[in-house]
């Protein structure tokens, strides 16, 4: 299967997930171990500098923390169609993709993931039930890891 395909089992994805959700502002990140995690939880968020600076933090990332696979997540428009975002992210994949091998790349729709992870805040105590623009990308990179972990089930 090819390294796009987010239908492999899930026990061929490994042991520490990695998911990026790429802005052009700052990048979300979040983690997840299936053999001690509950469920993704967000990491970090890094303010976005240029492609290279982002492909060397996530490298140097995905060797620190021995993370097996990275789920990037790439927006689309409801109706399914590419915007110039995607397109952009779509291209930082592929630089992504041939700096980590052997390890694998995914790619995930992150379709109103930042919108979710809005609701989700002023929904929790945790976030005081207010939004906080410094932790919404990392929430929203959990979410995206969640939607790809949920369709790794189906």
């Amino acid at each position: 299967m090819s390294s796009t395909d987010p239908k492999e089992p899930a026990q061929s994805i490994g042991q520490k997930l990695l998911s990026v959700d790429y802005g052009t502002k700052a990048v979300g990140l979040a983690m997840f171990a299936p053999a001690q995690d509950p469920y993704p939880l967000p990491y970090a968020r890094l303010n976005y500098k240029s492609d290279t600076a982002l492909l060397q933090d996530l490298l140097r990332m995905v060797r620190e923390e021995s993370v097996t696979a990275v789920v990037l997540g790439v927006p689309r428009l409801l109706d399914g169609k590419e915007t110039t975002m995607t397109r952009r992210i779509l291209a930082f994949g592929e630089k992504l993709e041939a700096a980590l091998k052997p390890i694998p790349l995914y790619r995930q729709d992150e379709s109103l993931s930042s919108f979710e992870a809005e609701e989700r805040m002023k929904s929790s105590p945790r976030y005081n039930f207010k939004v906080d623009p410094r932790q919404i990308d990392s929430l929203a990179a959990a979410i995206i890891l969640e939607d790809f972990i949920e369709q790794l089930k189906q």
